[in-house]
């Protein structure tokens, strides 16, 4: 990918500023796989808390706001025992017309590999642990669903959906990313897979769409891993779309410094002074994760 069509990219620097640190030290324990979205000048995050495999994995999910991109309050907790689900994992908020805000929740089937996609509706954000729950994709026996990316478009919605698929037991940890559309961010279609590992590179062990970034051309971040001893530690690529599918560029991924390197879901907000505010999962020094910001 050239310099001239690259869009902003978050990179780890001097820049980086930590918006919800970890909920403690160490491997396992981790804020991030938000999302984030600007509406009316306020900025709205949600983010999973997690915890090592021993203390329970995703715990809960939380609805924040802020004035600035930064310092955020939180409004908002749901918790896995509402939905009966072993763990969360990336939630997205959005704004729906005529109705409030919709939570999609990435939830996980108690002991097994599959996972489904859900959702609460409610008139604002602080009522949405009460909104109305309605299952958005459940998945099957073959193929589990989860981390969703949102999007309004022109005559509807889009999703960007990360599937893994269930056949092969012991490798459920591989990933692609399928492209469906909606009427109503509800029913949604499936137009097939537009993303997947590379053999022999980076993202072999597979590619998961993060954000998008640019509409024209249609390009994204997304998360990759070459190994299955990755899993959890993914760092970050950039792809565009060719016309039938996403086509990952040849540069190195983007990657945090520190300890397993993990720079994973990323998310990306426009600012209205054309720059954009970047959300990311990163690792720091003692492998714990923070969600972190930065602005390209």
């Amino acid at each position: 990918m050239s310099v001239e069509t690259l869009p902003p990219i978050p990179s780890y620097d001097e820049g980086v500023r930590v918006v919800v640190p970890a909920p403690d030290a160490g491997p396992g324990n981790w804020a991030g796989a938000a999302s984030a979205v600007l509406v009316d000048g306020t900025f709205w995050l949600t983010y999973r808390v997690r915890r090592p495999l021993t203390e329970g994995r995703g715990v809960a999910v939380v609805v924040a706001r802020s004035a600035d991109g930064v310092t955020f309050e939180p409004v908002a907790q749901v918790e896995r025992e509402a939905f009966g689900c072993e763990s969360f994992e990336r939630p997205v908020l959005v704004p729906v017309p005529g109705l409030g805000w919709r939570l999609y929740l990435s939830c996980a089937t108690p002991g097994s590999k599959h996972w489904w996609v859900d959702s609460l509706t409610a008139p604002t954000p602080a009522e949405l642990p009460a909104g109305h729950q309605q299952v958005v994709l459940p998945g099957d026996d073959e193929v589990a669903v989860k981390d969703p990316v949102v999007e309004r478009i022109d005559d509807g919605w889009r999703m960007w959906l990360c599937c893994h698929p269930l056949s092969d037991p012991g490798h459920e940890d591989r990933m692609t990313t399928r492209l469906l559309t909606s009427a109503d961010g509800l029913g949604w279609a499936d137009q097939g897979e537009v993303l997947a590992g590379r053999p022999g590179r980076w993202d072999a062990r597979g590619a998961r769409v993060t954000a998008v970034v640019a509409q024209r051309p249609l390009t994204v971040l997304y998360d990759g891993r070459p190994d299955a001893a990755s899993n959890w530690h993914e760092t970050t690529g950039v792809a565009r779309w060719d016309g039938q599918r996403l086509v990952a560029d040849d540069e190195d991924p983007l990657v945090s410094p520190h300890s397993d390197g993990a720079w994973r879901y990323a998310s990306a907000v426009r600012l209205p002074d054309g720059r954009t505010r970047f959300y990311v999962e990163a690792a720091r020094q003692d492998g714990a994760h923070d969600l972190v910001t930065v602005v390209r």
